[in-house]
Parts: C-alpha cells; structure tokens; sequence
C-alpha cells in the first residue's frame, strides 16, 4: 500500500506499511499465568535479553539498560485481552511499536510478536532481530513451562 505526499514542487509515493513478520511460540501455560508474566516489567531481563540488561522504574518511567544504550519501555494498560503491546524508545529518540499478544491454544497458549522493519534496517539486519526475539520467546517459554 502507498501514500501519496503532496510537497510544493512534487507528488513523492511513500510506503505506507512497512514489511512484517510474526513470530510465535507456544507455550504450556494458560493465558493469564504468561499475561501476569510478561506484563510485568521487572520480569523483562529474565527473558528480553534484546531489550533489557535490567529496568528500573524512574518517576514513573520504565528505563532499561540495552545493547543499544538507555531505553524507554511503555507498555500497553493492564487488560483482559492478552495485550502485551510496548513502545520502546531508542537512545536516538525515535519511537518503536512492538505489537505483542498472548492468547489461548488448546490447554496451552500462544504468544505472538510483530516485528516491523523500519526504515534504514537491512534484509540481514530484520533477519538478525527476528532472531533474537524467537530466542527471547523461547526463553520465556522455558522459564513459564519450568
């Protein structure tokens, strides 16, 4: 899907969406044991290593040490649907969507993340982050399932 962006001079076509890719796991716990769970961010460096070292809350902001630098999370208010999303703010100051949810499988339950990759990332860099959050995901599979 395109956009279209009238400037003074010129009409320029932008993307409208960015490419996607859905990475999921499943894991034998019930929805709400995995919600509690992963909504919690202080649980975040037992199983995010691609997002935090540790988190601290600061005034009420959830500022976690990364590969990248200091982060800011925001995290999506408590709800009864599984919706895990967060936004990320990077050193730089831009802001990244995270979509995430956990929801029933069976007796069990699965747990998807939506990776976009943004403008500037390269095919092997999507490729690498994709990666490292089906590793984060399996670590919390491990951890849930113990």
């Amino acid at each position: 899907m395109f956009r279209f962006e009238k400037t003074k001079r010129r009409i320029k076509m932008r993307k409208a969406t960015f490419k996607s890719h859905h990475i999921s796991v499943s894991i034998n716990c019930p929805v709400d044991q995995i919600y509690e769970f992963a909504s919690n961010p202080e649980n975040l460096p037992k199983w995010a290593a691609g997002l935090s070292g540790s988190i601290k809350n600061i005034k009420g902001e959830w500022i976690a040490d990364s590969p990248m630098g200091k982060i800011k999370i925001e995290f999506a208010e408590k709800n009864k649907f599984g919706i895990l999303d967060h936004d990320v703010t990077l050193p730089s100051g831009e802001k990244v969507y995270n979509p995430m949810r956990v929801f029933p499988n069976n007796n069990g339950s699965e747990v998807n993340f939506t990776l976009y990759q943004r403008p500037g990332i390269s095919d092997k860099m999507f490729k690498e982050d994709a990666k490292l959050v089906r590793r984060d995901l399996e670590k919390l599979r491990n951890l849930l399932e113990k």
